[in-house]
């Protein structure tokens, strides 16, 4: 297998230092654990944050190095400031509660941005140091969401993937994210994009739709020039371990204590960091509206909430952890007494054999966040009952709850609807309960943290490696050809090439500046200009008519070769199928506000550019579908375009006109064509051998050269004058 580079914000690692010394402890967490093979196996190395050690001296700093190295970790120290900036502040403090549907916990202004992007820099840098040609990259995360696109610019043909272990919000809270597009566009820089759940990824297709206009084909996208793929690929645990773990004596010694402690009472847990997402006060407060409406449970009710601590040093989490306090003091208050309370409250760590013992001693396990991106604690409470008893309580809002429908589903937002599920839970059959959890069992070990970590890298390696490509300085090369060339032809398509695509046809009219620049090469000695476009001949009379060029309308269907000229149109074109089409394209045009018919000679085209873009793309997807099940096979074809679906006479393409504009053309002369979309490249297929062809955009192309803007095109073009 290829070397592996994983790139984390921390490392799987605990560096702890006493009076013995400085010692680097691998961490027990599932991700440490499933990456574990691989990184080894591979000969990779692991590249993150080692924690603070600034409190070191130089020797055990050196110490720590070593015994990093040792384990393949690559460490990237942040400074005190970075760390509150780019960790506390931009990562915990605005993408955090975004990503939780917590927007009224972001901070007004995000003055940690420029910390965040820098932090990403240095991450690429570090990843770039040590990267191999065949090496392949993952990225893991919210903090590094950068990450990906900096890595793309510094190496083209690498192999990149990046997953996202907390929820994707929908596109409507995405959005109210001053710096969202420069974060889709950063996760875009990967080959392989993975997410928890397939809802995850329809919130991240939404917003490449509404953010940046790019629609997705079943699971790609098409982003500059490459093929990115998306997938879900729900995360598991070491189920097999956990369930060794649970099976040891000394496990199971600490289950019979606790069952005995718990000795005439049904025992519930709830094992959570103390963060505001996993609905803590929520669950207490279900615990207590159960207690106050079935008397017959008080006393016989132990709730053991194990609360590790988390973020203690973010204020948020301190007012967060006085609340819970609070309800906890007064769920004891009112339904305890001098030998029992209700809620046994633990705000402390637990390792993995004093959770697993709590696990297995448990009747019911309550997994309640109000947003959760996977919440491997339920996961943990299954692998962990090889007994085959005890009911899992999940919210409908984790991750897992799309793949674990056996538990008892719950809304954390409903207290009432918790206290029934509760009641629900305690009083279920034991027929019932060995049912449910043999098959959250089953689907818990099969799909363990191995399957999670073979599935996302067995697809990432299967995408094809990013073709080579020439980026916007490529450019220049064509330049300095188009400047030798002693004779020169040019055919310029118009929207999205010579100019930026408008609200509507008509808007996208000349400036003064482009019917300059288009003079200005009509004058240049040995130069001859051709304007392609798929608009109508009256629009480019009226537009650029008066200048000395050669127009060819309807992408080739009518000609005029030179000003003052007749316009000439194909031969044999039939225009018959246009009174069976036009009524399917009204009845789409009906179906949303915005959407708008354009007509002409031999095409119909139905627009959707001041659609809501979702909407849009759905409809437009769905038309090209209609269109090409009932027309199969007749006189038409169908071309998606830049917010428009067009329907041709088929036979009629850009292509056909090079024919015309090249015969009898002076031997040597150099055919250059640049143009924006699908329809350009039936223009780029038919130029003679040793022509130039630029595309002006980020689409999949057969061009040698890329611009990236109309902008860039007539930058282009003003340096070919200034030659």
């Amino acid at each position: 297998m290829s070397r592996l580079l994983l790139v984390s914000n921390r490392l799987p690692v605990t560096v702890k230092a006493d009076k013995d010394g400085v010692s680097v402890v691998r961490s027990a967490g599932g991700l440490a654990t499933g990456l574990r093979g691989p990184h080894e196996r591979s000969g990779g190395v692991w590249i993150g944050w080692p924690g603070d050690v600034s409190r070191l001296t130089q020797a055990q700093r050196a110490s720590v190095e070593a015994q990093l190295a040792e384990l393949r970790c690559v460490p990237l120290y942040l400074s005190s400031s970075e760390v509150n900036r780019f960790y506390e502040g931009y990562s915990n403090r605005v993408l955090w509660p975004l990503c939780h549907y917590l927007i009224e916990r972001m901070p007004r202004q995000d003055r940690d941005w420029e910390a965040y992007r820098k932090v990403n820099e240095r991450f690429a840098d570090l990843v770039v140091r040590h990267y191999q040609p065949g090496d392949t990259i993952w990225v893991h995360d919210y903090q590094l969401m950068l990450v990906p696109a900096l890595l793309r610019a510094r190496l083209p043909q690498a192999r990149i993937g990046y997953f996202h272990h907390i929820p994707f919000p929908s596109s409507e809270i995405f959005r109210t994210l001053p710096r969202r597009t420069e974060l889709v566009r950063g996760l875009l820089g990967a080959d392989l994009i993975g997410f928890h759940t397939h809802t995850y990824v329809r919130h991240f297709t939404s917003s490449l739709m509404r953010l940046v206009g790019l629609e997705t084909v079943v699971d790609q996208v098409a982003y500059e020039g490459r093929q990115v793929r998306l997938g879900d690929f729900p995360m598991g645990i070491d189920a097999q371990a956990f369930e060794n773990l649970a099976n040891e004596p000394a496990v199971l010694e600490d289950v019979r204590v606790h069952r005995e402690q718990s000795k005439g009472q049904r025992l519930l847990m709830g094992v959570d960091r103390l963060d505001y997402t996993k609905g803590i006060p929520q669950r207490l407060l279900a615990v207590q509206r159960l207690l106050e409406r079935e008397p017959a449970w008080r006393g016989r009710l132990r709730f053991v909430q194990v609360a590790v601590p988390s973020r203690t040093a973010v204020e948020d989490y301190a007012t967060y952890r006085d609340k819970v306090d609070e309800l906890v003091g007064r769920i004891n208050g009112i339904y305890g007494s001098v030998h029992n309370v209700p809620v046994h409250y633990l705000y402390r760590s637990f390792n993995e054999r004093q959770l697993a013992a709590l696990y297995r001693a448990a009747d019911v396990m309550l997994v309640t966040p109000i947003r959760d991106g996977m919440n491997l604690v339920a996961k943990e409470f299954c692998a962990a009952r090889p007994d085959e008893d005890g009911v899992l309580v999940l919210s409908e809002f984790a991750g897992s709850a799309d793949e674990m429908g056996d538990a008892v589903m719950v809304n954390p937002y409903d207290v009432e609807g918790m206290a029934d599920a509760l009641e629900r839970a305690l009083e279920m059959p034991e027929e019932e309960r060995r049912t449910r959890m043999r098959h959250l069992r089953t689907r818990v070990k099969e799909y363990d943290v191995h399957w999670w970590v073979r599935s996302f890298l067995d697809t990432l390696q299967a995408v094809p490696t990013p073709p080579p490509r020439v980026e916007a300085a490529g450019a220049e090369k064509a330049l300095t050809r188009m400047r030798e060339a002693r004779e020169l032809l040019l055919l310029l398509d118009y929207d999205g090439t010579l100019v930026p695509f408008a609200q509507r046809p008509e808007l996208a009219a000349p400036d003064a500046e482009l019917l300059e620049l288009l003079r200005r090469l009509t004058a240049r000695p040995g130069t001859r200009v051709h304007v392609v476009s798929g608009r109508t001949k009256e629009t480019l009379e009226e537009w650029v008519g008066a200048l000395p060029v050669g127009l060819h309308a309807e992408h080739g269907l009518w000609t005029r070769m030179a000003r003052g000229e007749p316009w000439k149109a194909l031969e044999g074109v039939s225009t018959e199928w246009k009174a069976l089409v036009r009524p399917v394209l009204e009845s789409f045009a009906a179906r949303v506000s915005g959407a708008l018919i354009e007509e002409k000679s031999a095409s119909l085209a139905w627009h959707y550019r001041q659609v809501d873009r979702v909407l849009g793309a759905r409809q437009a997807r769905e038309l090209r579908m209609h269109l090409g099940e009932v027309f199969a096979h007749g006189p038409l074809e169908v071309l998606p375009g830049d917010m428009v679906v067009e329907v041709r006479a088929r036979g009629v393409n850009k292509g056909r006109v090079v024919g015309r504009v090249t015969e009898g053309m002076a031997p040597g002369t150099l055919v250059v064509a640049i143009g924006d979309d699908r329809t350009d490249e039936d223009l780029f297929a038919a130029l003679p051998e040793g022509a130039i062809a630029i595309h002006a955009g980020h689409k999949e192309t057969r061009a040698g050269y890329r611009v990236n803007s109309p902008a860039e095109v007539r930058q282009l073009l003003s340096a070919l004058l200034a030659g």
